[in-house]
């Protein structure tokens, strides 16, 4: 919901950043992995108990995240950068929620594992509806350029983001915060499906 919003104004400064960094001969796949590894640090730390710490590899991980797209544009996009920096943005979302459920099973694990399930199958109509848009030959720039189509919807990426930086700020209330935001990660996948039957049913 947020993220079309926000590109304009974070696209220029994150441009002129990839710019130098493609002019260092750093490829975007390396800041792609270097952003998934800040991830993985901010779910250990998560895990050991100490979340307000983590955000900030989780922070920094996710200015990589913009940033590979950035150097990708300065140099030579490719379907496999594309394809990657999905995969890592997939198993970032699943990290964190996991990390608080390992920190506290008996206390998180219920409402983690309903989060979870909500994020697969809103990954599954995000993903299911970018191959029906590229089949019929749809494209959308309001989430910025990307390698494949990319619907709205209530949560974004932006939201997720800023769930996970409450999670961490108020990480007592992890299980009341995942239940609500798991119901609206399950109403953003089911007004995708609705979208899509009256989109792509002809």
């Amino acid at each position: 919901m947020l993220d079309s919003r926000l590109r304009p104004l974070i696209d220029p400064a994150l441009n002129r950043m990839g710019q130098r960094v493609a002019e260092r001969k750093i490829s975007a796949n390396a800041i792609t992995l270097t952003g998934l590894g800040l991830g993985f640090l901010a779910a250990m730390i998560i895990w050991l108990g100490s979340p307000i710490w983590a955000l900030i590899p989780l922070l920094v991980s996710r200015l990589a995240d913009g940033l590979d797209g950035a150097v990708a544009r300065a140099t030579q996009k490719t379907d496999f950068g594309g394809y990657l920096d999905i995969a890592a943005d997939f198993l970032f979302y699943g990290m964190v929620p996991l990390a608080f459920v390992l920190a506290d099973p008996s206390a998180n694990g219920a409402a983690g594992a309903f989060l979870l399930v909500s994020f697969y199958f809103n990954g599954t109509s995000f993903l299911g509806y970018a191959i029906l848009a590229q089949k019929r030959g749809h494209q959308t720039t309001d989430q910025g350029e990307k390698s494949l189509y990319y619907s709205n919807g209530i949560l974004e990426g932006t939201e997720t983001i800023v769930f996970f930086v409450l999670l961490c700020l108020f990480s007592t209330y992890f299980a009341p915060m995942a239940w609500v935001f798991g119901v609206l990660c399950f109403l953003t996948a089911g007004l995708r499906i609705y979208a899509a039957s009256h989109i792509y049913s002809k």
